[in-house]
């Protein structure tokens, strides 16, 4: 018989086991690619995913990953289409040539994130889900002036102003106005608002991704929505991570490369370039109208007062020297706001205004605040009786001693500013405690269960935190009319937070409101803010810029100082 090598050879090796060993030592098979994950640092934890029952931006972003408003605020300001297939004018039909109605067309084939169609009845269904008092809405001011909203089609949102409405794009517009559905919550409208744990906590959203796991105060996890109406998102998983410190959140995107994105990062400049130099990632501006400033209760906080502490009561209820203008006004005179501005670096410009922006709204007759006046001040204090009779370094105003509680959430930025003008009141005799609040509680806690801890209840003198407005300043202007003072009877849900009223503030602001764009509606804005700021309701201190940190590798971030950080999340990829 001819022999065969090969064969041979092979019966040889099958004889001594080295032929399954062989076979054994073959390639394993490629493994799957790794998760692609988004790490996101939010030192202000989200409470839930619901912005209608919040008005702190962690929680507006926590929601905005999963939930959509008709159209979002873009860079610059102008409106970008989201669940509407464009915006409305004059000029293309959508707004009556009345100014009191707006048609929105939604997008073809929109589906909720369980599958569900969405539809125009679920913004009828947000509308007056908001609205109910017992709701405790806090973004009431987006539906200022709607008398009705109505689904002609299932496509088309029909709103109806109760006046010539000339700036129709509040409802439904921003990150914190998102149309939610009504099948999810309509259990939850009115009283039971609050109550809806699971909803609040997983609001169902047309967005790119669903939230998956949220637990409150912690993280939040969402996944991708196999119902987005656009191509898929690039990450497989998203982690909100809140938690610790604005500088450990800088420090994890910085200088260990564990997270990709840190929002809000109000921490020193110098440590942010330090930080940078690790050269994992990159840190950004982005400006808008976001004025820190520091809010002059109008109303008293003495705990003596039990359910009436710091409530408006019509009035009856007056702060025992704070209304009195003099004080606050050598209050804000004896800060030195260019000093303030230097701990935000290159993220900070001193403000005069409670509107700072757009320029074309931004108020000139209040200048003067960009120099200190210390000597001033005393003199101002001195001219009208607010004397130190006792010698013991306080002034006095009708017997009561200048002694405040000066609150703002726990950062070291806010911190150096709160120690900065406490030694710049201690020298116009006013005595200062200090008190930091945890801000996940502080923004996004229940005002009536953590009572002092939050800033809507504001239990303390004066408060400071950073607020500002739209492109538009229409309505964060109205958070300040009468109506809006946060009461018990609104579950402290109003925009009024310093209890301001002012009936000839009210009046303009009614002028405002059915002015067209131009001058005439831009010089009313500026007397508005005037009326604020002269009064000294609120003390404006920096225009500040919203600092935020990524990796190098995370592209497609478009910072977005007029809406939420994440509001184009669905372009963001590696």
């Amino acid at each position: 018989m001819r022999a065969f090598p090969k064969f041979a050879a092979a019966l040889a090796l099958l004889a001594s086991g080295a032929l399954a060993a062989a076979c054994d030592a073959a390639p394993a098979p490629t493994p799957a690619p790794a998760p692609e994950v988004l790490i996101i640092r939010y030192w202000q934890a989200p409470s839930h995913a619901n912005p209608y029952l919040s008005t702190g931006n962690k929680d507006e972003d926590a929601g905005a990953v999963a939930l959509e408003p008709l159209a979002n605020y873009g860079p610059d300001g102008g409106l970008v289409p989201r669940l509407a297939v464009e915006i409305p004018t004059t000029e293309n039909g959508g707004v009556s040539s009345d100014l009191r109605s707006v048609t929105w067309t939604l997008r073809e084939g929109l589906r909720w994130s369980d599958g569900s169609p969405m539809t125009a009845a679920d913004a009828v269904f947000t509308w007056r889900y908001c609205v109910d008092e017992a709701t405790g809405c806090a973004k009431t001011e987006a539906f200022d002036g709607v008398a009705s909203v109505e689904a002609p089609d299932e496509r088309a949102i029909r709103i109806t102003f109760d006046h010539p409405t000339p700036y129709p794009y509040t409802a439904f517009v921003g990150a914190g106005a998102p149309v939610i559905s009504e099948a999810q919550f309509a259990p939850c409208a009115g009283a039971p608002a609050k109550d809806c744990a699971e909803q609040n906590a997983a609001p169902l959203g047309t967005g790119p991704y669903r939230i998956a796991e949220f637990a409150p105060d912690d993280r939040a996890v969402y996944e991708r929505n196999p119902f987005y109406r656009g191509a898929a998102p690039y990450f497989d998983r998203v982690e909100i991570r809140g938690g610790g410190t604005a500088t450990e959140a800088a420090q994890a995107v910085l200088e260990r490369g564990e997270a990709d994105y840190a929002w809000n990062l109000q921490v020193e400049p110098n440590a942010l370039r330090a930080m940078e130099a690790a050269g994992n990632g990159v840190v950004a501006a982005a400006f808008a109208g976001l004025v820190e400033r520091i809010f002059v209760n109008q109303t008293n906080p003495d705990p003596a007062l039990g359910a009436n502490r710091s409530e408006y009561l019509d009035g009856a209820n007056p702060h025992p020297f704070l209304t009195f203008t003099p004080i606050p006004q050598a209050m804000s005179m004896a800060i030195d706001r260019a000093a303030v501005a230097a701990l935000y670096g290159f993220a900070g410009r001193p403000a005069c205004n409670v509107v700072a922006a757009p320029a074309n709204y931004a108020s000139a007759a209040n200048d003067g605040c960009l120099a200190q006046d210390l000597a001033g001040a005393n003199r101002l204090l001195d001219a009208n009786g607010v004397l130190d009779t006792d010698g013991d370094g306080v002034r006095e105003h009708e017997g009561a001693p200048l002694r405040v509680t000066f609150q703002t959430t726990a950062n070291a930025v806010r911190r150096e500013t709160q120690e900065l003008i406490r030694d710049w009141w201690r020298g116009i005799g006013v005595e200062t405690e200090l008190a930091a609040r945890e801000a996940g509680v502080f923004f996004g806690g229940d005002p009536a269960a953590v009572g002092g801890a939050s800033y809507r209840r504001f239990f303390a003198d004066v408060q400071m935190f950073t607020d500002g407005p739209d492109a538009d300043p229409q309505q964060f202007l109205a958070g300040n009319l009468c109506s809006h003072i946060q009461t018990r009877a609104n579950n402290w849900a109003g925009g009024n937070i310093s209890r301001f009223c002012s009936p000839a503030y009210d009046a303009l602001y009614a002028r405002l409101a059915e002015t067209s764009a131009g001058a005439e509606r831009e010089a009313l804005a500026k007397r508005l803010n005037d009326l604020v700021v002269q009064t000294y309701a609120q003390i404006p201190l920096v225009n500040r810029g919203l600092v935020s940190a990524r990796l190098n590798t995370l592209l497609g971030v478009r910072s977005n100082a007029w809406d939420s950080d994440l509001w184009n999340i669905a372009e963001w990829r590696r």
